[in-house]
């Protein structure tokens, strides 16, 4: 008997060793990225509720991840800047998990800055934020940043609050075909905030949504090289403000949707380009309920590049021309200094 009770506890013992060596490694503790935030470098998972300190210039020198309902706050006046990425190895962004939260709290007077240090297009991946708000795509969807989950049943779903935040040099390419865009949100929920954001020098979109109810306020969009506002999966929100500016060559569109007409709604919007080029672009079924629209030097307004139905896109109360004018009321934005 006394043998066999030998036999069985080294049996155990040599399964458990399997276990914990198949378990995957983390290297990087909780402690870890905890005195690195305390030292100003931001990488790696953070697991517990931290507020970042706005005398300390942060460095964002890899991909920095929210997770297991922690809370990031980023006080008024926080400066982070992010290394360039450089492949897999190097990426560099910020992203919130399902479950967890951001809560950015830039005023009009000291906002939040993220950027890279030249402020180049592509230098660096953006924020990313998943919910558990609706999505086409199911739930849990898996997102094409870092394989994330995202989505849900939960259309109230909250991930926090932006208030006057700007991003820089966003767009890192995640593969050949696909870049990071400057704000993502995969499946907000319509109790996340968001308001006041300038997204600049982006080398692929400004702002996506990929479904989701969240809303946007005051949106500013400058020489973003893909499309300033995109949306898919079903997206239901709605964009209040915003003012989109193209100054480059070879940019894209100002809005694209695609996928389902899940009818979200785009109140007061002016975008005005030196260079020839598309504005509003919908594919497949997509469309939207559009008012006090502006528009200006545009070679094409308004592009149905699947021959989805026309009458899915409402502007001013009525159904879209191709041809418009758009140029209901521009969007004054000289009292918006917060961004400059």
């Amino acid at each position: 008997m006394k043998k066999n009770v030998i036999i069985l506890s080294m049996l155990v013992s040599s399964l458990s060793m399997l276990f914990v060596s198949c378990e995957p490694q983390n290297t990087q503790t909780e402690d870890t990225v905890v005195s690195m935030l305390e030292a100003g470098v931001m990488k790696g998972e953070l697991k517990e509720d931290y507020t970042l300190d706005p005398a300390v210039n942060y460095s964002l020198t890899g991909a920095f991840v929210v997770s297991k309902g922690a809370k990031l706050i980023i006080p008024a006046g926080t400066s982070i800047v992010a290394n360039a990425s450089n492949g897999a190895e190097t990426e560099t962004y910020i992203a919130v998990m399902m479950g967890s939260k951001i809560q950015i709290e830039g005023t009009a007077d000291q906002a939040v800055v993220m950027r890279s240090p030249n402020g180049n297009p592509g230098d660096w991946g953006g924020l990313t934020i998943c919910g558990r708000a609706v999505t086409t795509e199911g739930a849990p969807a898996t997102a094409e940043v870092g394989n994330f989950q995202y989505g849900g049943s939960n259309p109230a779903d909250n991930s926090g609050s932006i208030s006057y935040l700007v991003i820089i040099g966003a767009g890192a390419a995640i593969n050949p075909e696909s870049e990071y865009n400057g704000l993502t949100l995969y499946a907000g929920g319509s109790g996340t905030t968001v308001n006041n954001v300038a997204i600049m020098n982006g080398s692929d979109d400004g702002v996506e949504f990929f479904g989701g109810s969240v809303s946007v306020s005051n949106l500013y969009l400058e020489n973003n090289e893909d499309d300033a506002i995109d949306w898919t999966e079903g997206w239901d929100g709605a964009v209040n403000n915003a003012y989109v500016k193209h100054t480059i060559s070879n940019f894209s569109t100002v809005v694209e949707a695609d996928g389902v007409n899940n009818n979200p709604r785009i109140n007061n919007l002016t975008a005005v380009s030196t260079h020839p080029g598309i504005a509003l672009q919908f594919k497949k079924q997509s469309g939207a309920t559009m008012t006090n629209v502006y528009l200006e030097g545009y070679s094409t307004l308004v592009d149905m590049k699947d021959e989805g139905p026309l009458s899915n896109v409402i502007i001013e109360g009525n159904t879209a021309t191709l041809e418009g004018p758009y140029q209901t009321g521009q969007l004054d934005i000289s009292a918006w200094n917060w961004f400059k």
